[in-house]
């Protein structure tokens, strides 16, 4: 899905899993990211920005630190920077959106 900035964007739209849509403007990042049912993103830590996830559909568990936190459609959750973290979709897989500052390009090292 391609839709330019200052464009109302569909979140229903786009069928797929991982990330179905993604933006970048010079100060922020956002991603629409699909799972099916008990598929996710595995145990991570994120050292450089806060991250939102607002869930559009379905449900998921996010693991932030040791603590498993149970997220519904219409609900949001703030991960703080340097926790790990997990997300698993629930039984009718998940639709979320991300929401961050923008951060610099990823180098390796």
């Amino acid at each position: 899905m391609s839709v330019p900035i200052g464009t109302p964007v569909d979140l229903h739209d786009g069928d797929g899993r991982a990330v179905l849509w993604g933006l970048e403007t010079d100060d922020l990042n956002v991603n629409l990211v699909a799972w099916p049912p008990g598929e996710g993103v595995g145990e991570h830590v994120n050292a450089e920005v806060d991250v939102v996830l607002v869930v559009v559909t379905g449900d998921m568990t996010v693991r932030v630190g040791a603590r498993d936190n149970h997220v519904d459609q219409g609900q949001a959750i703030v991960v703080p920077k340097g926790e790990a973290r997990a997300i698993t979709a629930g039984v009718d897989g998940a639709r979320y959106l991300t929401v961050h500052r923008r951060r610099r390009p990823l180098t390796l090292a």
